[in-house]
């Protein structure tokens, strides 16, 4: 019998973590990569040391409480986690961790794609192609808005916040952001600091969201803060779902305000509020801001290493709860 630590694995993995998980650990792999329902994880997960998972297993307190107690330890394949209630973890004593950084880079090039998308009307423009219903060109087919030297406000100015605004300035864009905390002026370079959302969003003539899904940013994004925005702004979420009220930004949308919105997270996933698939100005894509190789690898890495320090008796780099 191995004297490895036992670790369920929920999803497939990348080949090269799927390879470390197995040498480093008594890996119990998903490679079917078919999700878990609840009693099904927590079937699997008896006499496991650890559970090694994304953002797709829910970990609330009622599945905490039912968790086996050989279970110490939930590495998460994520930087959010609010599908895990940090309160029951702490209260059962399990160690929760995440892996910031690492997908800090792709998530901003996502962030930069919808912003793009969603301006110039790509998704219009693709849509025409494929159906071959392009006829003719006109001085006012396909018009959309320029990028180019226009506001940017950030709501989230962390990680994937800052290096949003650094690929940003490349446009030539001027950066506003809110955040919990004002930043040191090394980081801010320059940005223009709002100590609200309120204050932020009159100001905004982009709107990325990159803060993270707690109590307090719920439905931040509803009706009265989309009434703040300035004609024919623009709206990009690559965050989390919870954020915006749906409702509110559907009901926007149809009337023309905001402009358009460029969509990688929502509420219920993968159950996209059909709304959203109405509408010409928006431009959608499934959750795909940390989608690369690179950064897939890295991610499992980091979560791995967080694992590793913990059966090392050592404190994980990343530990959240």
């Amino acid at each position: 019998m191995s004297d490895k630590p036992v670790v369920l694995v929920t999803r497939r993995v990348p080949s090269k973590v799927e390879a470390r998980v197995a040498a480093d650990f008594d890996a119990r792999l998903n490679r079917a990569d078919r999700l878990y329902s609840t009693e099904e994880l927590l079937n699997r997960a008896e006499g496991a040391d650890a559970i090694l998972c994304c953002h797709t297993e829910h970990f609330s307190a009622e599945v905490i409480g039912r968790l086996p107690a050989s279970v110490k330890a939930i590495a998460n394949i994520s930087v959010g986690v609010d599908h895990c209630d940090l309160a029951a973890a702490r209260d059962r004593q399990v160690v929760v961790t995440n892996t910031p950084d690492v997908l800090s880079d792709a998530t901003a090039e996502i962030a930069m794609l919808l912003m793009l998308g969603a301006a110039r009307r790509a998704g219009e423009g693709e849509r025409i192609m494929r159906a071959a219903a392009w006829k003719d060109w006109s001085l006012d087919f396909m018009v959309g808005t320029q990028v180019t030297g226009k506001r940017l406000g950030i709501i989230g100015m962390g990680r994937v916040g800052r290096v949003v605004a650094k690929r940003a300035r490349g446009f030539d864009m001027e950066i506003h952001y809110y955040n919990r905390h004002r930043l040191e002026p090394p980081l801010e370079e320059g940005a223009i600091y709002h100590d609200s959302p309120q204050a932020l969003l009159p100001h905004c003539d982009f709107l990325s969201i990159n803060c993270p899904a707690t109590p307090q940013t719920t439905g931040l994004i509803d009706a009265p803060s989309l009434a703040l925005l300035p004609p024919g702004a623009i709206l990009v979420n690559t965050a989390r779902g919870a954020v915006v009220d749906d409702e509110a930004l559907i009901s926007g949308l149809r009337a023309g305000h905001p402009a358009a919105a460029g969509l990688d997270v929502y509420n219920s996933e993968p159950d996209v509020h059909p709304g959203y698939r109405t509408l010409a100005n928006t431009f959608l894509l499934p959750h795909i801001g940390s989608a690369t190789k690179e950064t897939r690898d890295a991610m499992g890495f980091r979560a791995l290493d967080n694992l590793g320090a913990f059966f090392a008796g050592g404190e994980p780099a990343d530990r959240v709860a």
